[in-house]
């Protein structure tokens, strides 16, 4: 999942990068509304992380902009949005979630809960309700990080997880290889030029040929469940 947090205490912000990454997200940071914006505005993002007391202004100034940007461009004005906020008061809760906020969370929070609820937001993106994500006989749970083929476990690296989680999540359609590159790397994430083409390679490898299918000039996607 791409992450945008945008939070002023560096601590925070930080902490929230190592636990992310750990959890195979690709992280960026923003400090300011201003940047915050910016960084929307450049690029998808799966989520937001917002933060409401920010050095130029309040978060829920950004919230509403972003939740009344016409659709079809960028910022994309569907983003989940989980609001992070020290300010617990109920008025405060109920103005966010008024003015589109998708969930909210009051600082200090356990980052396990904070991952949970993240999962939560994209499952229902997807407009999907399981947690588990199946295909013909594959089964991936993306909370514990586990992949089964035909009842047997498959060990696969983090980036690999993350690109055919991707794939999965995006059936039918055909992801480019940017698009890719876009779920995975964050702003200084190393790529190499021939990444995501080793990375289905493996997944070829290690759960079959038939599973992902490439789409010359186009993309790759998960082909029919059998």
């Amino acid at each position: 999942m791409r992450v945008l947090v945008l939070e002023d205490d560096s601590r925070i912000a930080d902490g929230l990068v190592a636990h992310l990454g750990r959890q195979g997200h690709a992280v960026d940071t923003a400090a300011s509304l201003a940047a915050g914006w910016a960084a929307l505005c450049a690029e998808p993002f799966d989520l937001l992380l917002l933060d409401l007391g920010l050095p130029d202004g309040d978060g829920s100034r950004l919230l509403g902009r972003l939740r009344a940007t016409p659709a079809g461009g960028l910022p994309d004005p569907h983003t989940p949005v989980l609001v992070m906020t020290a300010r617990d008061e109920v008025a405060s809760r109920i103005g966010a979630l008024d003015l589109g906020a998708d969930d909210y969370v009051t600082k200090p929070f356990d980052p396990d809960e904070l991952a949970a609820r993240m999962r939560a937001l994209r499952r229902r993106a997807a407009g999907r309700g399981q947690p588990l994500l199946q295909h013909g006989d594959l089964l991936v749970d993306p909370a514990a990080r586990t992949v089964q083929r035909a009842g047997l476990p498959v060990a696969l690296s983090g980036r690999e997880f993350a690109v055919l989680l991707l794939l999965l999540e995006a059936r039918p359609r055909v992801l480019s290889r940017a698009q890719i590159e876009a779920g995975l790397y964050s702003w200084d994430g190393a790529l190499e030029s021939n990444a995501i083409e080793v990375h289905v390679h493996h997944l070829r490898k290690k759960l079959g040929d038939g599973l992902i299918r490439t789409l010359r000039g186009v993309g790759y996607c998960i082909g029919e469940a059998p």
